[in-house]
């Protein structure tokens, strides 16, 4: 599969080939204050299968062990590196130039969900990590409700 993509000016494009997987939309407070949105949905590829078409996108150590990457021109959000994963890498899922043909399969972090922000899509609620377990499909709330922030945690959104 091929997937092309770039931020909202056009000043960064990138292409992947190969499969996604943990394709997810995060409630972390790290993503949300990294984008300004209430979620973010994101996807992961080998780090390989990314490559850049078109500009560099500027860099931000968003915490110890993450790099969160973004269009310096116009702010669009493109990746998250996490340094326990050195061989992948997330992409905003919205970045994509049809992000309708890939849909998330889950949430993460529904631990630090907005309460405004109602969940009815009907797939699985994880608290914090998918590892974590699941919350049985009924998103929990509130803030503080995993250990640490979610750009600490080992494992990408």
């Amino acid at each position: 599969m091929t997937w092309t993509g770039g931020c909202f000016c056009g000043e960064v494009r990138y292409q992947i080939t190969g499969e996604a997987y943990n394709k997810t939309t995060c409630h972390c407070p790290s993503c949300r204050r990294a984008t300004g949105a209430p979620a973010v949905s994101w996807f992961t590829v080998a780090l390989d299968d990314f490559r850049l078409l078109l500009g560099i996108p500027a860099e931000f150590r968003s915490s110890a062990h993450v790099i969160r990457t973004f269009c310096d021109a116009c702010g669009t959000a493109i990746s998250y590196r996490n340094d326990a994963m050195p061989g992948e890498i997330d992409v905003t899922l919205c970045s994509l130039d049809h992000p309708e043909a890939m849909a998330p399969a889950d949430h993460t972090f529904t631990g630090y969900r907005l309460p405004w922000n109602v969940l009815g899509d009907g797939l699985p609620q994880y608290p914090g990590l998918r590892s974590e377990g699941i919350s049985g499909g009924t998103a929990r709330t509130g803030s503080g409700a995993n250990p640490g922030t979610p750009d600490s945690q080992s494992v990408a959104p």
